[in-house]
C-alpha cells in the first residue's frame, strides 16, 4: 500500500511522511493478522524500527494509529473549512464541498485500501469505535469554531452548525457504509459518488413523513 511522496518537499519532511506511513502501514497489517489487543506497541515499533518516542511524535494511541486513514480525511476537512475562498450560499454545500475536496486530496495510491482495513478493524474493535466518537466530537467543535469566526456568527448560531455538521458526518458515514460493503477494489470516485448521493437525501429527510 505505498504512497507517492512529493518529492518536492524538503528532505526531512519526506522523511517524516514516509516513517508516518510506515506506522499506519504495519498497524493496519498487524492488526489484521494478529487482531488489535494481540499486538503490542512494542511489536508495531520494532517492525517499524523506531522508538516508542518516535512513535508518539506521531500518534497518541494504538487506537489514534489504526484510524490514521479517516482521521486524515478530517483533518484536511478542517483545512479546507479554514482556506477555502468565502462563498455565500447554503450551509450543507459548502459543508459537502469541503468534504469533497479534502476526500480529493487523499492519496490516490493506497488510502482506500487502508480505509478498509482501518473499518473493518473498527467493527470488532470496541476501543476503536470510542476512540472514533471521540475523534468525531473534537472536529466537530473545531468546525463549529472555525465556521462561526470565517462567517461571523454567534452563539446563537451553534445549534444550527452543529446539526448541519452532524449531518454531514451521518452522510459520510451511510457513505462509508455502502462503499465498505460493495464487492471489488476500493475506488475513492465511487465514495465520493455515494457521498454526493446521501447529501443529496439530506433535504427530503427533513421533509419526510410516515404513516
Amino acid at each position: 500500500m505505498s504512497t507517492v511522496i512529493p518529492s518536492e518537499l524538503p528532505l526531512r519532511e519526506r522523511k517524516k511522511l514516509r516513517t508516518r506511513q510506515a506506522l499506519i502501514d504495519t498497524a493496519l497489517e498487524r492488526f489484521t493478522a494478529n487482531g488489535f489487543d494481540g499486538t503490542t506497541l512494542d511489536d508495531l515499533c520494532a517492525a517499524v524500527e523506531v522508538s516508542k518516542r518516535t512513535f508518539f511524535r506521531y500518534f497518541d494511541s494504538k487506537e489514534d494509529v489504526a484510524m490514521a486513514p479517516t482521521q486524515d480525511l478530517w483533518t484536511a476537512f478542517l483545512d479546507e473549512l479554514r482556506t477555502r475562498p468565502l462563498e455565500r450560499g447554503p450551509l450543507l454545500a459548502l459543508l459537502q464541498h469541503a468534504l469533497l475536496a479534502a476526500l480529493d486530496r487523499m492519496p490516490a495510491e493506497g488510502w482506500t485500501d487502508r480505509v478498509l482495513l482501518s473499518r473493518r478493524l473498527a467493527d470488532r474493535t470496541p476501543s476503536m469505535n470510542a476512540h472514533g466518537l471521540q475523534f468525531c466530537d473534537r472536529t466537530s467543535r473545531a468546525a463549529i469554531t472555525t465556521l462561526r469566526e470565517r462567517f461571523d456568527l454567534s452563539d446563537q448560531h451553534d445549534l444550527r452548525l452543529r446539526l448541519a455538521i452532524d449531518m454531514s458526518v451521518a452522510a459520510f458515514h451511510c457513505a462509508l457504509e455502502g462503499w465498505t460493503s460493495r464487492p471489488g477494489p476500493a475506488d475513492r470516485d465511487d465514495l465520493a459518488a455515494r457521498l454526493r448521493d446521501a447529501f443529496a437525501a439530506l433535504p427530503g429527510t427533513v421533509t419526510m413523513t410516515v404513516g
